[in-house]
C-alpha cells in the first residue's frame, strides 16, 4: 500500500473539520504533493480502460455541513467501477434491513482477491460480504424491481441520489467489459447453484456490469460519501437517501472489507472506512465530518490508485480523520482518582 506519511505530523479531531480556509488550503496541498508521482499502472484488463489518460488527478473533498472543496481534476467523469458496490449495498440494506441483508451477503473479509472463486466454495456458497465480486453480485440480485430493467433504473437512480445529480451511463466501458465478464458470470452461475441468486443469473450480471459503467467524477464521490457521514442526507440537495442505520451499517463493512485483503493495513495506516475501483476512483469516509473522493489512474498491484491513497492518507492526518485516533481530553491536568480508589 502506497501512503507516504513518513514525517506529516498527525492531527487529531473528535468533532467537526477545520475551517474553511484550513481545509482549502490542504486539499490544495494534497494535490500539489503528489501530482508528480509517476508510480503504478493504468488498468488493462478491461481494455477500454487502457486508454485513460495516466496523468489525470483531482482530490476533493465534501463535509457534511454542505461545503465542497477541490483540486485539479475533479469533474472529470470516469467509471465507477467497484466502488458502486458501497452504495447497492446502502440501498439494498434500506429495503430489506439490516439482519437480511447479513445472513444473505455477510460481512467477514474473505482475505482473497475480489474475484475469487475459491471463497464462494469454501464458504459453501456463502458471498461473505458485498465488496467482493460474489457478495455484490448477491446483492445487486436483491435490488428491488419488477424486471430487470427496473432494477438498473432503481439503482442509477439511487447512487444518483447519493451523487446529488442524474448520473448516466459510460456506453463505451459497459461494452468493453460485457465483452470480458466471463468470471462475473462464472460466479453468478456457481451463486444460483447454491440458492443465493433466485434469478437468472446473466441478467444479474448484466445489471452488475452497468452499475460499474455509471461515470462519476471525484466531485461526485466526496459528496456520495460525505452522505453516508452525514447520516444519509445529501449534505448538498438536502435529500434522505437511506437511513442513519444504513449508513453504520455499510460503513463498517467498508471498514472491514472495502480495500478487499488490503482492508486491515488500509486502516492500520489511514484508519477510515474506504472504497477503490479499478478506473482509479477511491472514496473515504469519516463519518460525521464528510468524505475524500479522488480520481488518478495509476493503481498499485493491489488494484488501488497510488495518487489517491496518498492524497487520502495525507488528508486523514492533516484533518484529523483517522477514526481510531485520539488525544487526552484534558493533557496537562490528567484526572485522578479519588483518595481511597485502588487501580484495578
Amino acid at each position: 500500500m502506497e501512503t507516504d506519511v513518513e514525517g506529516i505530523e498527525q492531527e487529531v479531531s473528535t468533532g467537526s473539520l477545520p475551517g474553511w480556509d484550513r481545509v482549502e488550503d490542504l486539499v490544495g496541498a494534497a494535490h500539489a504533493r503528489y501530482r508528480d508521482v509517476d508510480d503504478g499502472v493504468v488498468a488493462d484488463y478491461i481494455p477500454v480502460l487502457a486508454t485513460v489518460d495516466p496523468g489525470l488527478y483531482g482530490v476533493c473533498v465534501a463535509e457534511s455541513g454542505g461545503a465542497v472543496h477541490g483540486a485539479g481534476d475533479t469533474e472529470v467523469e470516469f467509471s465507477v467501477q467497484s466502488i458502486s458496490k458501497a452504495f447497492v449495498y446502502a440501498l439494498v440494506c434500506e429495503e430489506f434491513g439490516h439482519q437480511d441483508v447479513l445472513e444473505r451477503v455477510g460481512v467477514n473479509n474473505t482475505g482473497l482477491p475480489f474475484n475469487s472463486v475459491i471463497a464462494v466454495e469454501l464458504n459453501d456458497g456463502h458471498p461473505m460480504n458485498p465488496m467482493v465480486n460474489a457478495g455484490a453480485l448477491a446483492t445487486t440480485a436483491l435490488m428491488p424491481g419488477a424486471s430487470f430493467g427496473e432494477q438498473w433504473e432503481n439503482v442509477r437512480g439511487g447512487l444518483s441520489a447519493f451523487a446529488g445529480r442524474q448520473l448516466e451511463l459510460d456506453d463505451e466501458v459497459y461494452r468493453s467489459e460485457s465483452a470480458t465478464n466471463m468470471r462475473n458470470k462464472a460466479i453468478a452461475r456457481l451463486l444460483q447453484s447454491y440458492g443465493r441468486i433466485e434469478v437468472d443469473p446473466l441478467e444479474v450480471v448484466d445489471v452488475y456490469t452497468r452499475q460499474c459503467a455509471l461515470r462519476v467524477s471525484a466531485h461526485d464521490l466526496a459528496v456520495m460519501g460525505a452522505t453516508l457521514a452525514d447520516g444519509g442526507v445529501n449534505p448538498v440537495t438536502g435529500e434522505r437517501v437511506v437511513s442513519g442505520q444504513v449508513c453504520r451499517d455499510t460503513l463498517a463493512v467498508l471498514a472491514a472489507t472495502g480495500m478487499y485483503e488490503r482492508s486491515g493495513e488500509w486502516l492500520f495506516e489511514i484508519g477510515l472506512p474506504a472504497k477503490s475501483g479499478v478506473a482509479g476512483g477511491i472514496v473515504a469516509v469519516a463519518p460525521g465530518k464528510g468524505a475524500i473522493g479522488t480520481f488518478s489512474p495509476p493503481l498499485d498491484p493491489a488494484g488501488n490508485s497510488v495518487r489517491g491513497q496518498r492524497a487520502t492518507a495525507y488528508l486523514s492526518r492533516t484533518l484529523g480523520l483517522n477514526v481510531f485516533a485520539s488525544a487526552p481530553r484534558v493533557a496537562e491536568h490528567p484526572a485522578r482518582m479519588p483518595e481511597g480508589t485502588e487501580s484495578r
